[in-house]
């Protein structure tokens, strides 16, 4: 997510965030979903008759417009990355924009949006996946503020909402003003690498979600080989996911196998749902998206 500002900005980027916030309060209500809890943008999409492909090719994402309306979006980055740009197409539709290419966008991220169309789609995806509502109701239930918080809570939050750690912070700071710029910008400087170092107390190169008992969210998606911390004495039911090990703040499991299944806790429960990765294992699933916690695509 990208709102910096430019010394000669070519539109009002304060109307426009005005206006993606509203669009995206207006499309969960269309889609019958909550104004606060994370959501499945890939059922969203689907809810509203927008049909989402992952490919293996080198971009960002694309929206066709016709009928139906299409996203194509690139297996080869990390599934938050995924859903966000995924969000940012449905952007696109939901404003009646043309058909658009979003090629490397994190090339270029030290760069504004010139565009106002870009601006409004990269807004609006920041809105629909992270409301203001379910924000605070994240930091609430856990007795966490955003100025106070360490990386690692971050992170747990931007899990629950299925995003990255940098785009949370991003929208905490300059969407939803719930963090100082300051605070922001020491919070920038942790990396991915570091911060699964310090929850997991050792390096690994392999994707990590953490869960905890506040997740309120009935279902998780992970990939094989992701990594997934949940909550202490949690059970799985089936064998896509194996133990690994215990630690304080949870359970350490792999994804080892696509499909749907239950994990619990007492009094949390969840259905992750894991999805394929190719064989050489450099890239995600490659097909619609509503088939990805199957091993084969049945389009194919």
């Amino acid at each position: 997510m990208n709102m910096m500002r430019t010394t000669n900005p070519s539109f009002n980027r304060r109307a426009l965030a005005t206006q993606a916030m509203q669009a995206a309060a207006a499309t969960r209500a269309k889609a019958k979903l909550d104004q606060a809890g994370p959501i499945c943008i890939y059922g969203l999409c689907e809810t509203l008759g927008v049909q989402v492909r992952f490919n293996n090719i080198n971009m960002e994402g694309m929206y066709q417009r016709g009928i139906p309306p299409r996203i194509h979006l690139s297996a080869r980055r990390p599934l938050p990355r995924r859903a966000y740009n995924c969000a940012h197409e449905l952007g696109h539709h939901i404003f009646g924009h043309g058909s658009s290419i979003d090629e490397l966008r994190e090339d270029a991220k030290a760069q504004p949006w010139e565009d106002p169309k870009e601006f409004l789609a990269d807004t609006f995806a920041g809105f629909i996946l992270m409301p203001i509502i379910g924000l605070r109701r994240a930091f609430a239930v856990r007795r966490w503020t955003p100025e106070a918080a360490t990386p690692a809570q971050i992170f747990t939050i931007a899990c629950e909402f299925g995003v990255g750690y940098a785009t949370l912070v991003t929208h905490l700071s300059v969407g939803v003003n719930m963090l100082s710029h300051g605070r922001a910008a020491a919070l920038q400087r942790v990396t991915p690498k570091a911060l699964r170092t310090d929850i997991l107390g050792a390096p690994t190169p392999e994707p990590l979600i953490v869960v905890d008992r506040h997740r309120a969210a009935p279902t998780l998606d992970a990939e094989v080989k992701t990594l997934l911390l949940l909550p202490p004495e949690t059970e799985v039911a089936g064998d896509g996911l194996v133990f690994e090990r215990a630690l304080a703040a949870g359970v350490l499991f792999r994804g080892v196998k696509p499909g749907i299944f239950q994990a619990s806790a007492r009094d949390w429960a969840t259905f992750v749902r894991v999805a394929p990765v190719q064989k050489d294992q450099r890239y995600g699933y490659v097909g619609l998206a509503q088939y990805r916690h199957l091993e084969e695509d049945p389009d194919e």
